[in-house]
């Protein structure tokens, strides 16, 4: 009897917010009778194995990728690092080819790993980038990720696809030829009336050394914070540790559950602009500060983008002060889509064969 209810999810190791959205994805492919496989590697698969312990994982090839210690070298150090990401995607390559051959996968979910896909299989492609932006390289960054996207049965687009939107120019072409298809914003969070415990959340994550380097600056920061902050490092490890300092209840991770409690009970969050974390953000309908990651272009254009639209104030990562979190009074904040996603029909495509 074949089984075929079997889908590999693979998030891309960037960070922790291509692991966490792929979490209510994973959530529904189980509720929809699926048995997801999960395959990643580091901290992206340490989060997922933590999130859901009984479910079988793969480790994938680590693409390497580092962010440069200053955001004007960002662009010059991917490029230096290229050569490792190529070899890492072909060799992912061949571990889908062997694993399509030898397993009975009735899909494939990748979110932005470029070589888990299968001309044998129904795959999709998640992604809120079909423009990558790269500055002056921007036309091609994004032409070869658009080439990219062309190998993959769909396009998953968390966001939606009329206006207003979350992604701007990053998840919304002029002139599409893709098999797009806009699913909503993805948050593994639910927003909860709680009792408010914290004035601030300050929560961190992506690459190093930069995950490093506005830790070390935001601990100074907050010493001159009048109020009571909990601060998530973003660092996944085999057990969660917490401390105190001063004003601050510090731990190194939080899970689902725990960290969608501790957002409803701050008032106010502090963190990158990620896409990952303003899809959160917005769905909790939070005030927040965004420092984004320097040199990282799409960060900075989401953080200016919602600056520019009076919903939440930025500072570069050299300039920020604790003060200027009182400007975040003349912000609207972010706001929910209601968009309810119809999983049992976007799951369909698996079903097709």
């Amino acid at each position: 009897m074949k089984n075929s209810k079997t889908i590999l999810v693979a998030p891309l190791n960037w960070g922790l917010g291509h692991a966490t959205r792929c979490i209510p994805i994973i959530r529904a492919l189980l509720a929809h009778n699926f048995t997801p496989i999960l395959a990643s590697d580091g901290i992206a698969l340490q989060l997922l194995q933590k999130e859901f312990p009984k479910l079988e994982t793969i480790t994938l090839p680590d693409y390497q990728i580092e962010y440069a210690k200053k955001g004007k070298h960002f662009k010059l150090k991917m490029l230096k690092d290229s050569p490792k990401m190529l070899k890492a995607i072909s060799k992912e390559r061949k571990i889908i080819k062997k694993l399509v051959k030898e397993r009975d996968f009735c899909g494939i979910i990748s979110d932005n790993r470029l070589g888990v896909y299968s001309k044998k299989v129904p795959s999709v492609f998640i992604t809120h980038q079909l423009n990558v932006l790269s500055g002056k390289t921007t036309w091609l960054s994004s032409k070869l990720h658009q080439l990219i996207i062309k190998k993959f049965t769909e396009c998953w687009v968390p966001d939606v696809a009329g206006k207003p939107n979350l992604s701007g120019k990053l998840g919304h072409l002029k002139h599409n030829s893709l098999p797009l298809k806009y699913i909503g914003p993805l948050s593994r969070l639910l927003p909860q009336e709680l009792p408010k415990v914290y004035d601030l959340m300050v929560i961190l994550s992506g690459p190093e050394p930069q995950r490093t380097m506005l830790e070390e600056k935001l601990f100074e920061e907050v010493k001159h914070f009048d109020g009571k902050v909990v601060f998530i490092r973003g660092k996944v490890e085999a057990k969660q540790e917490q401390f105190q300092f001063l004003n601050c209840d510090v731990y190194n991770f939080m899970q689902s559950e725990q960290l969608e409690k501790a957002f409803n009970e701050s008032t106010l969050v502090l963190s990158r602009s990620g896409y990952t974390t303003v899809m959160d953000l917005a769905k909790l309908e939070k005030k927040a500060f965004f420092i984004p990651t320097p040199g990282q272009f799409e960060q900075e254009y989401l953080a200016k983008r919602l600056q520019k639209q009076q919903i939440v104030p930025m500072a570069t990562q050299d300039e920020f002060s604790i003060d200027q979190l009182s400007s975040v009074a003349n912000f609207k904040g972010l706001s929910s889509f209601t968009h309810e996603e119809d999983y049992k029909s976007l799951f369909n495509l698996f079903q097709s064969k």
